[in-house]
């Protein structure tokens, strides 16, 4: 990992070194919006960090491409026995939400050429495991599944359940972006953006090249802090978040997204059949709605709604 803070870092530091500092200062100083400042100084509050809040992970694994016998370039139908060596994991690489460490495994160039994996994976297994949420861009289609088939070669079990945030779901559904590819969306977005890599790379990782294999892990790494970046730059928007009160053991009336209790009620969420007070998170800048409906037993009893076709 390179000596760079993220911006997510410089802010705690700077709040850790200057209390009073103001959020547009330390804002102006990491070069970043104030939103950001606010939300990041909310959630590392100790208030907020000594509550039992969901273990939140950032990971991405990185894996090495197939070996096949082919006939020709277009539209091939390749027969399992035509595979010589299947996928692995090269490297992956993790972070709990607002921790500093990165957490990192690699192969070596001799388990690279081999396609084995069982060195590194218990690791990346074990977190898993501790997570009550992971977070990653194509996390679910990609990164879950694929470390789920080697945890099984490995003869591992299965980890216990988490839930699971795909930025590039949650972007796809709310930004009509002409690419959800995260560095294309952290470019738009003016976030860090991922390391700069070649298909090379990936050729020299399999051939057992180690400096290649330690240039994988320092890109691998760098992923999990933009990720980290991007799901906190769109946490806001997310419509189907996982419910973080449900994991914190409190009676306040807290934010849905962050946890957060700095919350400014006013208008209302509408239903085909309800009316519920709506809410704006003044930390990380959400909206949200009460459970209990706003209507009366009498004008819910009076309420007539359409025929669904």
């Amino acid at each position: 990992m390179e000596n760079s803070l993220t911006k997510t870092e410089k802010i705690i530091e700077i709040s850790k070194q200057y209390p009073n500092m103001k959020n547009r200062e330390i804002a102006d100083e990491v070069g970043c919006t104030r939103r950001l400042v606010r939300m990041v100084r909310n959630e590392y509050s100790p208030e907020v960090t000594t509550k039992k809040a969901p273990k939140i992970l950032i990971f991405d694994i990185e894996t090495s491409p197939m070996e096949v016998y082919v006939w020709g370039l277009y539209k091939q139908q390749i027969p399992i026995q035509n595979v010589i060596k299947d996928f692995s994991l090269l490297s992956w690489s993790a972070k709990w939400l607002f921790e500093p460490e990165i957490m990192s495994a690699k192969v070596t160039g001799w388990e690279a050429k081999n396609r084995a994996d069982g060195s590194i994976i218990e690791g990346l297994w074990k977190l898993l495991d501790e997570a009550d949420i992971v977070v990653g861009h194509n996390v679910a289609k990609f990164d879950v599944r694929k470390s789920n088939l080697r945890f099984h070669i490995n003869g591992l079990q299965p980890p216990m359940p988490y839930r699971i945030i795909d930025t590039m779901k949650h972007a796809m559904r709310v930004f009509g972006s002409s690419s959800y590819k995260m560095d294309y969306l952290n470019k738009i977005f003016q976030l860090n953006m991922k390391k700069d890599t070649t298909y090379d790379l990936w050729v020299r990782c399999v051939n057992g090249d180690e400096s290649a294999l330690t240039k994988m892990l320092h890109y691998n790494e760098f992923d999990v802090v933009v990720t980290e970046e991007l799901y906190l730059d769109i946490r806001p928007w997310m419509k189907s978040h996982p419910n973080i009160a449900l994991y914190i053991d409190t009676d306040e009336t807290i934010c849905t997204n962050c946890g957060n209790e700095f919350l400014s009620w006013g208008g209302f969420y509408y239903t085909p059949a309800g009316k519920y007070k709506a809410f704006r998170c003044n930390s990380c800048g959400a909206i949200g709605r009460s459970r209990v409906s706003s209507l009366t037993k009498e004008e819910r009893a009076s309420l007539l709604l359409s025929i669904a076709s």
